[in-house]
């Protein structure tokens, strides 16, 4: 495995083909790192797709892709299935049917490895969530077990928090007061 790429390096430079939409013959498009830059990015990688945990996160980060516009913030859900697994994954479930935000499909592993989340044994992603500034910077990078789901509302909070430029004390949220 690759060294888990961390806060302030670089996110690596990518062009991977993604589902885009459910409609038939606009289901796929290509996603690369050009199209990212210039904006606040957040990366979410799963395991498997047609799993349990997975649907889970994808939908909320769904349920709050407004808040993540808001902030003028794109979401990308990445596995390292291939995209027509991921449209067969939307197609059949039905908290995947209306995403608002691409799931890419990094199926040659290529991204996953140069980020270094990829679990040893089995050969997918871990739960890995990277928020990347504008000039494509790592601010942030959480990384859980196979098994565990993450939270969107820590997302959030602490994109919220290097968005606002400022020192922001524990458990700080949007609206409250700062340090500096």
């Amino acid at each position: 495995m690759s060294r888990l790429l961390g806060l302030g390096e670089r996110f690596p430079e990518f062009s991977l083909p993604s589902v885009v939409s459910i409609e038939r013959g606009k289901e796929f498009g290509v996603l690369d790192s050009t199209a990212v830059l210039g904006k606040w990015s957040v990366f979410f990688f799963w395991p498997f797709d047609f799993t349990f945990v997975c649907p889970t996160e994808i939908a909320e980060f769904n349920r709050e892709l407004n808040q993540f516009r808001e902030r003028k913030t794109g979401v990308y859900g990445i596995s390292t299935d291939s995209h027509y697994v991921h449209l067969a994954w939307r197609l059949s479930h039905p908290d995947l049917k209306e995403l608002g935000f691409p799931m890419l499909a990094d199926y040659k592993k290529t991204l996953s490895d140069q980020l270094g989340i990829l679990h040893p044994e089995e050969k997918v992603p871990y739960r890995a969530t990277y928020i990347v500034d504008p000039d494509g910077v790592i601010r942030w990078v959480s990384v859980y077990d196979l098994s565990v789901g993450r939270n969107t509302k820590e997302v959030l909070r602490t994109l919220d928090a290097l968005q606002s430029e400022a020192m922001t004390p524990c458990n700080w949220e949007r609206g409250k007061a700062t340090l500096s």
